[in-house]
């Protein structure tokens, strides 16, 4: 009687095994990289996160390398270092041509720190000097319960090893102007709404040429004054003129149907992308590299 209740427990164990989705805990989400500071435990307050990641953003700026910071609850049922290379993997950290992203991960309820490097840093940021990163700069400062302050050191001393690395000159384009394209962002739903409309009047003043050149220069010198870019400030302006053209030839058909018929031309749909659109990964590739710790 024994041997069959034994054994039926190691059927129905067996069985419960195979079972689809049976206790199976579902792998932990990547959350969408859209910062170069990602916190989902609320650990760091939004004036750390700012500044971290004003850091973190100049430092890009000035050698190119990519390093982000993500703060998770757990990365259960997985390993820290398998949760992390999936996250390397699905947010491509670094410039595609020289594989230079790091990221600092933290797994908050599991006390579990990992410094994943990218192919091209591993030189700099070897397993050795990742692992007394963590040991020397972050673990001491956890333990006292202070986590701004150990992410704050962990990050400044993976970006001193890596500003000694010899990588390529970043590429001085859109993401590297001051004040960089967040800057006119704003203006962009009310260039959508509005200069079509106040082109078109424009143009119905000065003339077909005059009046989209008026709003072209106008344009020009709100994006200047808010970039201090001329390679924002021109995009901007073409904008306007193109707007002014159309809406000119809106303004010609409000006269002819009435306010009511206009909509139809302009109104309905949303725009899903944008311009800026935050932060993204260069398409750097990762190997593992790295250390793991707990404090």
């Amino acid at each position: 009687m024994v041997r069959a209740v034994a054994a039926a427990c190691a059927l129905f164990a067996c069985a419960s095994a195979f079972a689809p989705g049976a206790s199976a805990q579902a792998l932990q989400p990547i959350p969408p990289l859209s910062a170069r500071v990602t916190d989902l435990t609320d650990t760091l307050s939004p004036a750390e996160r700012a500044a971290l990641e004003r850091k973190l953003e100049a430092f890009e700026r000035r050698k190119g390398a990519q390093v982000a910071v993500l703060i998770v609850a757990t990365t259960e049922p997985e390993a820290i270092e398998q949760y992390a290379i999936r996250v390397a993997d699905e947010w491509k950290l670094g410039r595609a041509a020289s594989d230079d992203g790091a990221i600092l991960l933290v797994a908050k309820n599991d006390r579990a720190i990992r410094i994943e490097v990218g192919y091209g840093l591993e030189g700099a940021l070897s397993d050795a000097r990742s692992n007394r990163i963590i040991d020397e700069a972050i673990v001491p400062r956890f333990r006292a319960g202070d986590f701004a302050g150990g992410v704050n050191d962990g990050v400044d001393r993976m970006l001193a090893v890596i500003d000694g690395e010899e990588l390529p000159a970043p590429e001085r384009g859109w993401a590297n102007e001051p004040r960089g394209i967040r800057a006119i962002e704003p203006l962009f739903p009310f260039a959508l709404f509005a200069i079509p409309i106040v082109g078109g009047i424009l143009r119905m003043i000065f003339g077909k040429l005059l009046g989209p050149l008026f709003t072209g220069g106008v344009l020009f010198a709100i994006g200047w004054l808010l970039t201090r870019s001329v390679l924002l400030a021109i995009p901007l302006a073409l904008i306007g003129v193109l707007f002014s053209a159309l809406g000119g030839r809106r303004m010609r058909r409000m006269r002819g149907g009435g306010f009511g018929g206009a909509g139809r031309g302009w109104g309905g749909g949303s725009s899903s992308g944008g311009f800026g659109g935050g932060f993204s990964g260069g398409g750097g590739g990762f190997g593992g590299g790295g250390a793991s710790g707990r404090w």
